[in-house]
């Protein structure tokens, strides 16, 4: 067994603004990484991945990262979105937020179906299937890490807790790269345009945008910083009111809806005020946290405990990554409306139905930072993957694990 060694979070934090920014050194120097939209967190993070898997398999090394600021750079991100979020957008998005979250529900289904059958090809139990499906996937690493010890008591499943944590690992990694690509296919297939393209940017600065035009400076900052400090705090004693309530969610979701309530409140109430969001600093904040928290994600990946379970793992994920391609081309994309926004949601729901949400936000930005602002999209998929997954998640495991 390999060695572990500890990288102290502050170290950690340092080593993940290195490979985001090998990353964009990379991308800058590679267009098809620019033409396809891969974000540059996930081209540094793969890469530093691959290292610390050679150091591993190589030299018997193994790293243990301490990640405290790469869950505060989560919730930083979170409290952004929501600092974005219009009352006429969140309005505007009834319709397909309704829509997404019945997309949603349906690939829960046929994930766990998918599962269920190469889990059951390859000798595994067929409850096992969940955690080749939407624990592991649309769950990610903290839903298959907390349902394995079901599926190990129900089925006598030896290993279910890695095996869970290999489906998601790979899946992270195959929602990074799949995203961008269908967007771009979407998109110069059907030549959509922005609906609205003057509008400002959710996360990040246009490709191509001459910096003189973005006024960024650190008064700006210093009040985005303030009212996203805010937020994060207020989202903290949101959290214990619904820890209270016998409720458990992820801190980063009352911290988003605390975020949109500020947001609003303030429009409201001083509709002169120096503005928030849409703002260059805001946008600018969003893409510095969402970058580092993907590029410390991806780099800190055991790909190893992917190798170890070999062919199994490889002809389930092919299946699963065929079919969420094929349904966010085929089903997603015209249900959705067939328009921009629609292919912008369709590299989103490609990284979050493999990976995770700030995966899918990383596409759609990639995205959106080449093609236009899409600000409902960013509005609606955090909204479904926050709040509605795990509910209908936790209903489909639960009732699979104890048929």
């Amino acid at each position: 067994m390999a060695e572990a060694y500890v990288i102290p979070d502050f170290v950690t934090a340092t080593l993940g603004f290195a490979v985001y920014l090998l990353g964009a050194e990379i991308n800058g120097r590679v267009a098809v990484l620019r033409q396809f939209n891969i974000p540059e967190p996930v081209t540094g993070g793969l890469l530093a991945s691959l290292v610390v898997l050679g150091l591993y398999l190589g030299f018997d090394l193994e790293f243990a990262f301490e990640m405290a600021t790469r869950d505060f750079l989560l919730v930083l991100f979170f409290a952004g979105i929501g600092l974005n979020a219009r009352l006429s957008d969140l309005i505007a998005g009834g319709k397909p937020l309704l829509l997404l979250l019945v997309l949603t529900v349906a690939t829960i289904l046929i994930q766990n179906v998918i599962g269920a059958v190469g889990a059951s090809f390859f000798g595994y139990p067929w409850q096992s299937g969940v955690l080749f499906g939407s624990a592991s996937l649309i769950g990610g690493h903290g839903t298959a890490i907390a349902w394995a010890p079901e599926v190990s008591n129900a089925t006598g499943l030896i290993g279910a807790t890695e095996l869970g944590v290999a489906v998601a690992t790979l899946g992270l990694v195959l929602a990074a790269l799949v995203g961008g690509p269908v967007a771009k296919y979407l998109i110069e297939t059907h030549n959509l345009t922005p609906s609205r393209p003057d509008e400002g940017h959710t996360i990040g600065v246009p490709d191509g945008e001459a910096q003189d035009k973005r006024a960024i400076d650190h008064v700006s900052v210093m009040r985005v910083l303030l009212f996203l400090n805010i937020a994060i705090i207020l989202g903290y004693a949101l959290s214990e009111v619904i820890e209270a309530a016998g409720l458990k969610l992820p801190l980063f979701v009352p911290c988003l809806i605390m975020a949109i309530v500020i947001a609003n409140v303030r429009s409201a109430f001083r509709p002169n005020a120096k503005p928030i969001s849409r703002t260059p600093a805001l946008a600018m904040i969003s893409e510095f946290a969402l970058g580092a928290f993907l590029a410390i994600s991806l780099m800190t990946l055991q790909l190893w405990t992917i190798a170890e379970l070999g062919a199994v793992i490889a002809v389930v994920m092919l299946a699963q990554t065929t079919f969420t391609v094929a349904f966010v081309i085929f089903v997603l994309f015209p249900i959705m409306g067939r328009g921009y926004r629609a292919a912008v949601l369709a590299a989103g729901f490609g990284g979050f139905a493999l990976g995770a949400t700030p995966t899918a936000i990383a596409n759609m930005t990639a995205v959106t930072k080449r093609y236009g602002p899409s600000p409902i999209a960013f509005i609606v998929l955090p909204l479904v993957s926050a709040f509605f997954v795990d509910i209908a998640n936790a209903i489909v495991i639960q009732t699979i694990v104890n048929f």
